[in-house]
């Protein structure tokens, strides 16, 4: 599924436009599985599934698989439905240089919406 993150991200010119200040690269834990996601200007570039060495990235999201299934139901519950929301209930940890993540949190949070059930490219 995280796959299709590039694919429905890029289909978004809003979203793409949001984000042409933004190049970075992130690391996204949904469980155990880690996976790299690059982004060049708003479009994501690349989305590599780990396991990684030593890999390098400006901040990570991690959750338990669970709560990123939670996060990516169609409609999710309150508390489930955001990414403040999870860092809230003290269940997504973000790391790293949060400037980057804060100062794009709504690039981000569209981002990983696009993840969701039922949601189109």
């Amino acid at each position: 599924m995280i796959e299709q993150l590039k694919e429905r991200v890029n289909a978004d010119a809003g979203l793409v436009r949001r984000g042409r200040f933004l190049s970075t690269n992130f690391l996204l834990e949904v469980g155990s599985t880690q996976w790299l996601i690059n982004i060049v200007e708003g479009q994501v570039s690349s989305v590599t599934r780990g396991p990684f060495v030593m890999p390098s990235w400006s901040f990570a999201l991690r959750a338990p698989q669970q709560e990123w299934a939670r996060f990516w139901q169609a409609d999710p519950q309150p508390g489930s439905h955001d990414l403040m929301a999870l860092i809230k209930r003290r269940v997504l940890k973000a790391e790293g240089n949060l400037q980057i993540f804060m100062a794009n949190l709504r690039y981000f949070k569209e981002s990983l919406a696009k993840l969701r059930v039922g949601v189109a490219a």
